[in-house]
C-alpha cells in the first residue's frame, strides 16, 4: 500500500533517543544525527512537535547533547537515570513515549515514532486504529520484524548511514 504524504499532514515526531544511540553504538561505532533524521521524519509535512526522551545522568556530561538536540528544533523530556543496589541502571522511557503519543494525537495527522523497540507494536495498532498513519524511523540491522510490519511506512536509516550518522566516531 502506497502511503500518501503531502505538505498539510500534521506531523508529531517521538525519538526514543537510547533505543538509536546504542543501535549506532553497536553497528556503526558513530553518532546518531538527529538533525538529519527530524528532517527526514518531516519531509516537507508541519512539523507540530518532536520529542526526544533522553536520560539524564549525575555527572551531567550530556548536557552539551541535549542543548545540540534543542538547537535543532527537538524538544527533550528528561528522565533521570535509576541506578539500583548491586549495580544495576535502568532508565526506560517506553511508557512516557506511548502516553505522549495517545495524548497528542488528536492534534497529529501522522505519527512517526524513531524506535526500533518491538514493544511499540500494540500502540501502534492503537493509533492506526484511530485514523492515524504510523511511520517508523530506526536502523534496519537491529529493529524488532513485528514493528516493522505494524507501521504504515517504514524506513530504514540503515540504507543511508552517512546520512544519518555523525562524521565523528564514538
Amino acid at each position: 500500500m502506497a502511503i500518501i504524504r503531502h505538505k498539510e499532514q500534521r506531523v508529531g515526531v517521538f525519538i526514543d533517543v537510547q533505543n538509536l544511540y546504542y543501535s549506532a553504538k553497536h553497528l556503526y561505532n558513530h553518532k546518531v544525527n538527529f538533525r538529519e533524521i527530524l528532517r527526514t521524519a518531516v519531509s516537507g509535512r508541519k512539523l507540530i512537535r518532536s520529542i526526544a526522551y533522553v536520560v539524564r545522568t549525575k555527572t551531567g556530561e550530556e548536557k552539551p547533547f541535549f542543548d545540540a538536540l534543542v538547537a535543532s528544533g527537538i524538544e527533550t523530556k528528561e528522565r533521570e537515570l535509576q541506578e539500583f543496589y548491586g549495580g544495576a541502571k535502568k532508565a526506560d522511557w517506553d511508557v512516557g513515549i506511548v502516553v505522549d503519543m495517545i495524548r497528542l494525537k488528536e492534534a497529529l495527522d501522522v505519527i512517526v515514532l524513531v524506535s526500533g523497540d518491538g514493544d511499540f507494536t500494540d500502540v501502534i495498532e492503537y493509533l492506526k486504529y484511530h485514523g492515524k498513519q504510523v511511520e517508523v524511523m530506526s536502523f534496519g540491522k537491529s529493529t524488532s520484524r513485528k514493528i516493522k510490519e505494524s507501521a504504515d511506512d517504514y524506513f530504514d536509516l540503515d540504507q543511508e548511514p552517512d546520512k544519518y550518522l555523525m562524521k565523528s566516531r564514538l
